[in-house]
Protein backbone atom coordinates (compact mmCIF):
# COMPACT_ATOMS: atom_id res chain seq x y z
CA UNK A 1 0.00 0.00 0.00
CA UNK A 2 1.26 3.74 -0.80
CA UNK A 3 1.74 5.59 2.16
CA UNK A 4 -0.48 8.88 2.77
CA UNK A 5 2.25 12.01 1.92
CA UNK A 6 2.59 13.67 5.09
CA UNK A 7 3.67 17.56 5.19
CA UNK A 8 7.25 19.25 6.70
CA UNK A 9 7.24 18.88 10.01
CA UNK A 10 7.65 22.53 10.21
CA UNK A 11 6.55 25.28 7.61
CA UNK A 12 8.53 28.52 6.79
CA UNK A 13 6.43 31.78 6.66
CA UNK A 14 5.83 32.61 2.68
CA UNK A 15 7.40 36.18 3.66
CA UNK A 16 10.49 34.79 5.45
CA UNK A 17 11.12 32.33 2.37
CA UNK A 18 10.72 35.25 -0.37
CA UNK A 19 13.12 37.65 1.73
CA UNK A 20 15.84 34.55 1.49
CA UNK A 21 15.55 33.97 -1.63
CA UNK A 22 15.75 37.93 -2.94
CA UNK A 23 18.43 38.20 -0.62
CA UNK A 24 21.44 39.74 -2.32
CA UNK A 25 19.94 39.20 -5.52
CA UNK A 26 20.43 41.37 -8.33
CA UNK A 27 19.32 42.41 -11.79
CA UNK A 28 21.17 40.38 -14.49
CA UNK A 29 23.30 42.10 -17.26
CA UNK A 30 21.50 43.37 -20.27
CA UNK A 31 21.49 41.79 -23.62
CA UNK A 32 20.69 42.74 -26.99
CA UNK A 33 17.50 40.70 -28.38
CA UNK A 34 16.22 41.32 -32.01
CA UNK A 35 12.68 42.56 -31.67
CA UNK A 36 11.04 39.77 -32.53
CA UNK A 37 12.30 37.86 -29.51
CA UNK A 38 12.54 40.88 -26.67
CA UNK A 39 8.50 40.91 -26.53
CA UNK A 40 7.82 40.02 -22.73
CA UNK A 41 11.08 41.04 -21.82
CA UNK A 42 11.96 44.01 -19.34
CA UNK A 43 13.49 46.72 -20.58
CA UNK A 44 17.05 47.98 -19.68
CA UNK A 45 18.37 51.40 -19.91
CA UNK A 46 18.50 52.32 -23.70
CA UNK A 47 20.01 55.47 -25.80
CA UNK A 48 17.09 58.50 -26.36
CA UNK A 49 15.16 58.03 -30.05
CA UNK A 50 15.41 60.52 -32.31
CA UNK A 51 12.61 63.14 -33.43
CA UNK A 52 10.04 61.43 -35.37
CA UNK A 53 9.05 61.98 -38.54
CA UNK A 54 12.22 64.45 -38.80
CA UNK A 55 10.85 66.88 -40.43
CA UNK A 56 7.04 67.76 -41.26
CA UNK A 57 5.10 65.60 -43.16
CA UNK A 58 1.75 65.22 -44.72
CA UNK A 59 -0.92 62.89 -42.86
CA UNK A 60 -3.16 62.79 -45.80
CA UNK A 61 -3.06 63.06 -50.05
CA UNK A 62 -3.59 66.63 -51.04
CA UNK A 63 -2.09 70.10 -51.73
CA UNK A 64 0.70 71.56 -49.55
CA UNK A 65 -0.05 75.87 -48.82
CA UNK A 66 0.60 77.70 -46.06
CA UNK A 67 -2.11 78.64 -44.30
CA UNK A 68 -1.94 82.56 -43.60
CA UNK A 69 -2.16 82.91 -47.58
CA UNK A 70 -5.72 81.51 -47.06
CA UNK A 71 -7.26 83.77 -45.16
CA UNK A 72 -10.69 84.69 -46.35
CA UNK A 73 -10.61 82.19 -49.18
CA UNK A 74 -14.31 80.80 -49.47
CA UNK A 75 -16.50 78.83 -52.25
CA UNK A 76 -18.22 82.44 -51.99
CA UNK A 77 -15.16 84.43 -52.70
CA UNK A 78 -12.39 81.54 -54.40
CA UNK A 79 -9.36 82.80 -53.87
CA UNK A 80 -6.50 82.57 -57.08
CA UNK A 81 -3.89 81.45 -56.47
CA UNK A 82 -0.31 82.89 -58.20
CA UNK A 83 1.49 79.94 -58.88
CA UNK A 84 0.10 76.06 -59.18
CA UNK A 85 0.18 74.79 -55.55
CA UNK A 86 2.62 71.08 -54.76
CA UNK A 87 0.68 67.71 -54.87
CA UNK A 88 1.53 65.97 -51.84
CA UNK A 89 1.07 62.24 -50.84
CA UNK A 90 0.59 60.86 -47.12
CA UNK A 91 3.78 60.72 -45.90
CA UNK A 92 5.67 62.98 -47.92
CA UNK A 93 7.73 65.57 -46.52
CA UNK A 94 6.33 69.09 -46.48
CA UNK A 95 7.34 71.66 -49.12
CA UNK A 96 9.72 74.72 -48.15
CA UNK A 97 7.12 77.42 -46.90
CA UNK A 98 3.59 74.96 -46.57
CA UNK A 99 2.34 74.42 -43.35
CA UNK A 100 -0.98 72.72 -44.48
CA UNK A 101 -2.41 70.44 -46.63
CA UNK A 102 -5.68 70.75 -48.49
CA UNK A 103 -8.10 68.00 -50.18
CA UNK A 104 -8.56 68.25 -53.50
CA UNK A 105 -11.80 69.43 -53.21
CA UNK A 106 -10.99 72.64 -51.56
CA UNK A 107 -9.41 73.53 -54.72
CA UNK A 108 -10.63 74.08 -58.14
CA UNK A 109 -8.64 74.38 -61.15
CA UNK A 110 -9.62 75.55 -64.55
CA UNK A 111 -6.58 75.09 -66.96
CA UNK A 112 -3.56 76.41 -65.29
CA UNK A 113 -5.24 78.37 -63.15
CA UNK A 114 -6.18 77.07 -59.34
CA UNK A 115 -8.27 78.70 -57.21
CA UNK A 116 -8.85 78.33 -53.14
CA UNK A 117 -12.37 77.66 -52.10
CA UNK A 118 -12.03 77.42 -48.13
CA UNK A 119 -9.12 78.69 -45.76
CA UNK A 120 -6.96 76.41 -43.46
CA UNK A 121 -4.73 76.30 -40.07
CA UNK A 122 -1.47 76.13 -39.39
CA UNK A 123 -0.90 72.10 -39.45
CA UNK A 124 -4.06 71.20 -40.77
CA UNK A 125 -3.35 67.96 -42.56
CA UNK A 126 0.32 67.80 -41.39
CA UNK A 127 2.59 65.99 -38.67
CA UNK A 128 5.01 67.98 -36.93
CA UNK A 129 8.65 67.26 -36.52
CA UNK A 130 8.84 64.70 -33.92
CA UNK A 131 4.80 64.72 -33.83
CA UNK A 132 5.32 60.66 -33.38
CA UNK A 133 7.98 60.56 -31.50
CA UNK A 134 9.43 63.42 -29.60
CA UNK A 135 13.24 62.51 -29.40
CA UNK A 136 15.18 62.78 -25.57
CA UNK A 137 13.46 59.34 -24.56
CA UNK A 138 13.87 55.76 -24.56
CA UNK A 139 11.85 53.71 -26.62
CA UNK A 140 10.88 52.41 -23.32
CA UNK A 141 11.31 53.25 -19.49
CA UNK A 142 13.66 50.58 -18.28
CA UNK A 143 12.00 48.49 -15.96
CA UNK A 144 9.18 48.21 -17.76
CA UNK A 145 8.23 44.82 -20.06
CA UNK A 146 7.74 44.80 -23.09
CA UNK A 147 4.67 45.19 -25.14
CA UNK A 148 3.78 44.65 -29.01
CA UNK A 149 2.64 47.98 -29.10
CA UNK A 150 6.52 49.16 -27.84
CA UNK A 151 7.44 47.09 -30.26
CA UNK A 152 5.61 49.10 -33.24
CA UNK A 153 7.67 52.02 -32.31
CA UNK A 154 10.85 50.49 -31.84
CA UNK A 155 10.32 49.55 -35.55
CA UNK A 156 8.77 52.74 -36.77
CA UNK A 157 11.94 54.35 -35.31
CA UNK A 158 14.08 51.70 -37.18
CA UNK A 159 15.77 49.80 -34.73
CA UNK A 160 16.44 46.35 -34.89
CA UNK A 161 17.36 45.57 -31.52
CA UNK A 162 16.15 46.49 -27.81
CA UNK A 163 18.39 46.20 -24.39
CA UNK A 164 16.71 44.03 -22.41
CA UNK A 165 17.38 42.16 -18.90
CA UNK A 166 16.06 38.37 -19.51
CA UNK A 167 17.06 36.01 -17.03
CA UNK A 168 17.77 32.71 -17.65
CA UNK A 169 15.65 29.92 -16.23
CA UNK A 170 16.62 26.16 -15.94
CA UNK A 171 13.52 24.16 -15.39
CA UNK A 172 13.83 20.70 -14.22
CA UNK A 173 10.93 17.83 -14.49
CA UNK A 174 11.33 14.86 -11.80
CA UNK A 175 9.16 12.15 -14.07
CA UNK A 176 6.00 11.37 -12.45
CA UNK A 177 4.97 7.92 -12.16
CA UNK A 178 1.98 9.03 -14.19
CA UNK A 179 4.42 9.84 -16.92
CA UNK A 180 2.21 13.39 -17.34
CA UNK A 181 4.22 16.70 -17.72
CA UNK A 182 1.47 19.14 -17.69
CA UNK A 183 3.00 21.33 -14.96
CA UNK A 184 6.41 21.07 -16.19
CA UNK A 185 4.86 22.57 -19.00
CA UNK A 186 2.34 25.15 -16.82
CA UNK A 187 5.50 26.68 -15.36
CA UNK A 188 8.01 26.67 -18.82
CA UNK A 189 4.96 28.82 -20.49
CA UNK A 190 4.75 30.70 -18.11
CA UNK A 191 8.29 31.66 -17.31
CA UNK A 192 8.55 32.00 -21.51
CA UNK A 193 5.80 34.47 -21.11
CA UNK A 194 7.04 36.40 -18.28
CA UNK A 195 10.14 37.13 -20.28
CA UNK A 196 12.68 34.48 -19.29
CA UNK A 197 14.73 31.96 -21.52
CA UNK A 198 13.83 28.97 -20.51
CA UNK A 199 15.74 25.69 -20.60
CA UNK A 200 13.63 22.74 -19.67
CA UNK A 201 15.22 18.99 -19.39
CA UNK A 202 13.84 15.98 -17.44
CA UNK A 203 15.69 14.27 -14.62
CA UNK A 204 16.35 10.57 -15.45
CA UNK A 205 14.86 9.13 -12.61
CA UNK A 206 12.67 10.21 -9.64
CA UNK A 207 15.92 8.66 -6.86
CA UNK A 208 17.82 11.17 -5.07
CA UNK A 209 21.05 10.38 -7.38
CA UNK A 210 19.62 11.35 -10.71
CA UNK A 211 17.87 14.31 -9.19
CA UNK A 212 21.13 16.06 -8.36
CA UNK A 213 22.54 14.98 -11.58
CA UNK A 214 19.93 16.98 -13.20
CA UNK A 215 20.43 19.90 -10.90
CA UNK A 216 22.85 21.83 -13.30
CA UNK A 217 23.51 25.76 -12.77
CA UNK A 218 25.45 25.99 -15.56
CA UNK A 219 24.07 29.27 -17.95
CA UNK A 220 21.06 29.86 -15.69
CA UNK A 221 20.23 32.53 -13.17
CA UNK A 222 17.71 30.13 -11.48
CA UNK A 223 16.70 26.85 -11.16
CA UNK A 224 13.30 25.41 -10.47
CA UNK A 225 12.52 21.46 -10.08
CA UNK A 226 9.76 20.38 -10.53
CA UNK A 227 7.80 17.28 -8.44
CA UNK A 228 9.12 15.11 -5.98
CA UNK A 229 9.09 17.67 -3.53
CA UNK A 230 6.84 15.91 -0.74
CA UNK A 231 7.80 13.50 1.74
CA UNK A 232 6.68 10.24 0.76
CA UNK A 233 9.49 7.38 0.01
CA UNK A 234 9.79 8.13 -3.55
CA UNK A 235 9.88 12.31 -3.08
CA UNK A 236 14.05 12.95 -3.53
CA UNK A 237 14.16 16.03 -4.99
CA UNK A 238 15.14 18.05 -1.46
CA UNK A 239 17.66 15.40 -0.67
CA UNK A 240 19.54 16.20 -4.09
CA UNK A 241 19.32 19.78 -3.20
CA UNK A 242 20.79 19.04 0.02
CA UNK A 243 23.52 16.88 -2.10
CA UNK A 244 24.16 19.83 -4.35
CA UNK A 245 24.15 22.61 -2.50
CA UNK A 246 21.79 23.85 1.01
CA UNK A 247 17.75 23.69 1.47
CA UNK A 248 17.29 26.76 3.26
CA UNK A 249 12.91 25.96 4.09
CA UNK A 250 11.16 23.00 3.02
CA UNK A 251 7.51 23.56 3.97
CA UNK A 252 5.88 26.96 2.90
CA UNK A 253 3.24 28.53 4.99
CA UNK A 254 1.14 28.95 1.61
CA UNK A 255 -1.82 26.95 1.03
CA UNK A 256 -1.84 25.40 -1.95
CA UNK A 257 1.69 24.80 -2.38
CA UNK A 258 3.10 23.80 1.36
CA UNK A 259 5.35 21.24 0.30
CA UNK A 260 7.44 23.73 -1.97
CA UNK A 261 11.42 24.18 -1.11
CA UNK A 262 13.74 27.03 -1.36
CA UNK A 263 17.29 26.45 -1.38
CA UNK A 264 20.48 27.94 -3.35
CA UNK A 265 23.21 25.56 -5.39
CA UNK A 266 26.54 27.78 -5.26
CA UNK A 267 24.62 31.06 -5.63
CA UNK A 268 21.68 30.43 -7.85
CA UNK A 269 18.75 30.54 -6.07
CA UNK A 270 16.89 27.37 -6.58
CA UNK A 271 12.92 26.64 -5.81
CA UNK A 272 11.12 23.42 -5.73
CA UNK A 273 7.80 22.84 -6.85
CA UNK A 274 5.28 20.51 -6.28
CA UNK A 275 3.93 18.26 -9.12
CA UNK A 276 0.57 19.22 -8.51
CA UNK A 277 -0.44 21.92 -11.10
CA UNK A 278 -2.16 23.85 -8.54
CA UNK A 279 0.33 23.93 -5.66
CA UNK A 280 2.94 24.44 -8.29
CA UNK A 281 0.77 27.88 -10.20
CA UNK A 282 0.67 28.85 -5.88
CA UNK A 283 4.29 28.71 -5.58
CA UNK A 284 4.82 29.91 -9.48
CA UNK A 285 2.83 33.06 -8.09
CA UNK A 286 4.43 34.47 -4.49
CA UNK A 287 8.18 32.94 -5.08
CA UNK A 288 8.97 31.67 -8.65
CA UNK A 289 7.59 35.12 -10.16
CA UNK A 290 9.01 37.51 -7.46
CA UNK A 291 12.52 36.31 -8.22
CA UNK A 292 11.90 36.89 -11.77
CA UNK A 293 11.19 40.30 -11.50
CA UNK A 294 14.09 41.30 -9.54
CA UNK A 295 16.45 39.17 -11.96
CA UNK A 296 14.88 41.39 -14.82
CA UNK A 297 14.54 44.85 -12.73
CA UNK A 298 10.92 44.77 -13.51
CA UNK A 299 8.27 47.37 -12.02
CA UNK A 300 5.78 45.59 -9.97
CA UNK A 301 3.25 43.89 -11.78
CA UNK A 302 -0.44 45.27 -12.39
CA UNK A 303 -3.11 45.21 -10.25
CA UNK A 304 -6.55 46.20 -9.52
CA UNK A 305 -8.37 47.01 -6.65
CA UNK A 306 -11.84 45.96 -6.64
CA UNK A 307 -14.75 46.04 -3.89
CA UNK A 308 -15.47 42.27 -2.84
CA UNK A 309 -18.60 40.49 -3.64
CA UNK A 310 -19.13 38.23 -0.53
CA UNK A 311 -16.43 37.58 2.20
CA UNK A 312 -13.15 35.93 2.28
CA UNK A 313 -12.32 33.80 5.26
CA UNK A 314 -8.87 32.60 6.21
CA UNK A 315 -6.96 30.74 8.28
CA UNK A 316 -4.24 32.87 10.54
CA UNK A 317 -0.85 31.02 10.08
CA UNK A 318 -0.91 30.41 6.80
CA UNK A 319 -1.04 32.35 3.35
CA UNK A 320 -3.50 31.09 1.50
CA UNK A 321 -4.15 31.91 -2.32
CA UNK A 322 -7.57 33.58 -3.81
CA UNK A 323 -9.18 33.39 -7.01
CA UNK A 324 -11.11 35.71 -8.30
CA UNK A 325 -13.39 36.81 -11.00
CA UNK A 326 -14.51 40.32 -12.20
CA UNK A 327 -18.16 41.09 -12.21
CA UNK A 328 -18.42 44.39 -13.61
CA UNK A 329 -16.71 46.28 -11.10
CA UNK A 330 -16.23 43.83 -8.49
CA UNK A 331 -14.44 40.87 -7.08
CA UNK A 332 -16.15 37.58 -6.79
CA UNK A 333 -13.99 34.67 -4.95
CA UNK A 334 -14.02 31.53 -7.42
CA UNK A 335 -11.51 29.72 -5.03
CA UNK A 336 -9.64 30.17 -1.57
CA UNK A 337 -6.96 28.21 -0.86
CA UNK A 338 -7.82 25.29 -3.02
CA UNK A 339 -7.69 25.41 -7.06
CA UNK A 340 -9.35 23.34 -9.03
CA UNK A 341 -8.51 23.50 -12.84
CA UNK A 342 -12.01 25.04 -13.49
CA UNK A 343 -11.18 27.54 -11.42
CA UNK A 344 -7.67 28.44 -12.47
CA UNK A 345 -9.06 28.68 -16.21
CA UNK A 346 -12.44 30.89 -14.92
CA UNK A 347 -10.09 33.17 -12.80
CA UNK A 348 -9.45 36.92 -14.09
CA UNK A 349 -7.24 37.73 -10.68
CA UNK A 350 -5.39 36.17 -8.12
CA UNK A 351 -4.25 37.82 -4.37
CA UNK A 352 -2.74 36.01 -1.39
CA UNK A 353 -4.25 36.63 2.06
CA UNK A 354 -1.48 36.97 4.51
CA UNK A 355 -0.79 34.42 6.88
CA UNK A 356 -1.96 36.74 10.12
CA UNK A 357 -5.08 37.90 8.46
CA UNK A 358 -8.16 36.16 8.94
CA UNK A 359 -9.70 37.36 5.85
CA UNK A 360 -11.39 40.13 4.07
CA UNK A 361 -15.08 41.39 4.66
CA UNK A 362 -17.74 42.02 2.06
CA UNK A 363 -17.26 44.93 0.47
CA UNK A 364 -13.96 45.53 0.98
CA UNK A 365 -11.92 46.96 -1.38
CA UNK A 366 -8.44 44.45 -2.27
CA UNK A 367 -5.48 44.69 -4.67
CA UNK A 368 -5.65 41.79 -7.05
CA UNK A 369 -2.95 40.73 -9.24
CA UNK A 370 -4.26 40.41 -12.87
CA UNK A 371 -4.15 37.23 -14.66
CA UNK A 372 -5.10 37.79 -18.07
CA UNK A 373 -4.15 40.82 -20.85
Amino acid sequence: MVPTQRLPASLTPLDAALAALLHGLAPVEPVELPLDEAAGCAAAEMLPLKPLPSRDVAVCDGWALRARDLVGASSYSPLLLPASPAWVEAGDPMPDNCDCVMDSDSIDRAGPMYQVLAEAIPGQGVRRAGGDIAGATPVIAAGRGIRPLDLLVARAAGLERLNVRRPRLRVINIPASSGQTVTAQLISENADAAGASVLRTDATGRDAASIARALDTSACDLLVTIGGSGVGRTDATIAALAQRGEVVAHGIALQPGRTTAIGRIEKIPTIALPGAPDQALAAWWTLVLPVLDRLSGLWPRARLTLPLQRKIASSVGIAEIVLLEQVEDAWRPLAVGDMSLETIARADAWLVIPSGSEGFAAGAPVDAYIMRD
